[in-house]
């Protein structure tokens, strides 16, 4: 299998390392392109043993798969550029935020094969979490193919396409708020005494082995914060005082907007023909792929507003 990617950027590398270190894909199978400028990156995936390029039709021509990972702005001109070069035999994978498979499908030649996908940074150690979506012209298999190739760099869902962009609100951009509770929890520790050093990695830890009681015991997070809390102990004194900040409230108005944003990102990024218009009526309820089972989506969707 030939593998290539039109933008050698961070998710590109974490993709591409990950698909070596599985031994799934050997580096000299791998090409990527990047405009001149951008020659360092270039370089950092020549180290990793990738063949590179300027040219994104010679990515096309090399390839079965296609990453399409540049940033939504962009997205018009890569696909006019490489859309005389697609066939029924390449499968585009798009990371581009924002951008729906219709408008991709719009951009490209007709039955071309377009998944979308939002991968999230934890990906470059392997431990990331990405939501994909397979458009009409796909055929049986590329969704498995997808997620065997998603799974290298961790863990990887196929959805109705609707919930990409709540995915990129919620595991997309989510992240970036752990990561400011852990610098929230240092600072704490920090101030109550502990070494800036010591108090970051005990606040990494605390969240890492939190999501893992989460997803190895299956137990639901409300029912493990309560077990945590003994009558009168220090950690439900603590959580008052989150209860007070409204940390709840604050993190799902974070997924809301950043979900809200992916939406607004690829109507800006896209020729005023082609834009987003009302993704969850013209998709999920008019233009859904075939592949999906309809009344299983139909039930997830109803399940899921509630």
């Amino acid at each position: 299998m030939k593998i290539g990617f039109i933008g050698a950027g961070k998710m590109a590398q974490a993709l591409a390392r990950g698909l070596i270190n599985s031994g799934r894909i050997a580096p000299e199978n791998i090409i990527a392109s990047s405009p001149k400028t951008d020659y360092q990156l270039l370089d950092q995936c020549k180290s990793m043993g990738l063949t590179t390029t300027h040219d994104n039709t010679e990515v096309v021509h090399k390839s079965g798969v296609v990453f399409l990972a540049v940033k939504p702005i962009n997205v018009p001109k890569v696909t006019s550029e490489i859309a005389p070069s697609i066939s029924r035999e390449h499968l585009l994978v798009s990371i581009a935020m924002g951008i729906t498979i219709r408008n991709m499908e719009a951009l490209l030649p007709s039955k071309s094969r377009v998944v979308r996908v939002m991968p999230n940074t934890p990906s470059v150690v392997r431990a990331g979490a990405s939501g994909f979506a397979m458009g009409s012209a796909c055929r049986d298999g590329d969704g498995d193919l997808v997620r065997e190739l998603l799974s290298t760099v961790g863990f990887a869902v196929e959805l109705p396409e609707a919930w990409i962009d709540p995915v990129t609100g919620l595991s997309g951009s989510g992240p970036s708020y752990m990561f400011s509770v852990i610098e929230g929890l240092a600072d704490g520790g920090v101030k109550v005494g502990l070494p800036r050093e010591l108090a970051i990695k005990l606040a990494a830890h605390t969240l890492l082995g939190a999501a893992k009681m989460v997803l190895e015991t299956g137990i639901h997070p409300a029912q493990l914060k309560d077990d945590v809390q003994s009558p009168g102990g220090s950690s439900i004194y603590g959580m008052h005082k989150l209860e007070n900040g409204n940390l709840k409230g604050i993190l799902i108005d974070a997924v809301e907007a950043a979900t809200n944003r992916s939406r607004a990102t690829g109507d800006k990024a896209l020729p005023r023909d082609v834009r987003n218009n009302e993704l969850d009526q013209a998709i999920v309820y008019h233009e859904r792929p075939a592949r999906y089972d309809h009344q299983e989506e139909e039930q997830q969707l109803r399940r899921a507003s509630r």
